[in-house]
């Protein structure tokens, strides 16, 4: 599968469905498959993570169900609520049906902040200090998300002229921002980002700083991508901000609420 080049433009011809099973009613399709290659990825480097600081292996297990419930029941709920509620109220059987797609990722970062909660509840943890390593391996996440987004040919970009547009030919003739690929490559710009202060042992002084500057940046960058992104749903056609811009605002206000009252706590030692 290799795209070719429609002029100055890049011709997006790639099928989503990988193969199909025999005996199984729907194929193994690409978005999955990065989903699970997210999975893999963070579990490998948490496992490493925690190994230094003397964890069993149970307890990355453990969490990884947590985090993996919380994701998909969070995500999932996010789209029926958000982005269509009036058909999955008709159709409510349909809520189930996630291979059919409808996973909203704000939601889906919600459902992981339960889970994380839960977890470290259970394990008699600071919240902040699990949801600091948390959010080392987010980004990373993220890109194999937007990389699945990118070969089902979905979350399309608006018209655009430029070199690198993407004609994604299963949808239509026009070349768009490929919005998908800006976010994965800033998702994997931030995972540098954040590893290397977590190397260089910066930002530890109070636990929550890494998560503050993972919501900040990442959510940032969310509300200005959308802006290149074509609706999800025609009720956004009406809003001055879409869906997913107004989901970004309260979690760019948690994280920067959290990072300045870190930091003052620093000045002022006496603040709890």
């Amino acid at each position: 599968m290799v795209n070719s080049l429609i002029f100055t433009y890049i011709n997006w011809t790639i099928d989503s469905d990988i193969f199909v099973i025999p005996l199984i009613e729907h194929p193994i399709r690409w978005y999955g498959l990065f989903w699970l290659l997210g999975i893999v990825l963070c579990y490998k480097i948490l496992g490493s993570l925690f190994k230094k600081e003397g964890r069993p292996p149970e307890f990355l297990d453990q969490l990884t169900i947590y985090i993996v419930f919380g994701t998909v029941i969070g995500a999932r709920l996010g789209h029926v609520l958000f982005y269509d509620p009036g058909y999955y109220l008709n159709n409510p059987l349909k809520i189930l049906a996630i291979w059919e797609g409808g996973l909203a990722s704000h939601c889906g970062g919600i459902g992981i902040l339960i889970a994380i909660y839960l977890f470290a509840k259970k394990q008699q943890l600071p919240f902040l200090w699990l949801a600091d390593r948390i959010a080392l391996v987010v980004p990373l996440a993220g890109v194999c998300i937007r990389l699945g987004n990118l070969m089902n040919s979905e979350m399309i970009g608006t018209a655009s002229s430029l070199p690198w547009a993407f004609v994604f030919t299963h949808i239509d003739t026009i070349p768009r921002h490929p919005a998908q690929l800006y976010e994965a490559l800033f998702c994997l710009l931030l995972f540098v980002l954040l590893y290397r202060l977590w190397k260089e042992n910066k930002l530890r002084r109070n636990n929550g700083n890494y998560f503050a500057l993972l919501l900040v940046l990442l959510f940032s960058f969310r509300f200005l991508d959308e802006f290149l992104k074509i609706n999800q749903e025609h009720f956004e056609d009406s809003l001055l901000i879409n869906m997913g811009q107004l989901l970004s605002i309260p979690f760019i206000l948690i994280g920067a609420g959290l990072f300045i009252f870190n930091r003052c706590r620093e000045r002022i030692p006496n603040i709890t």
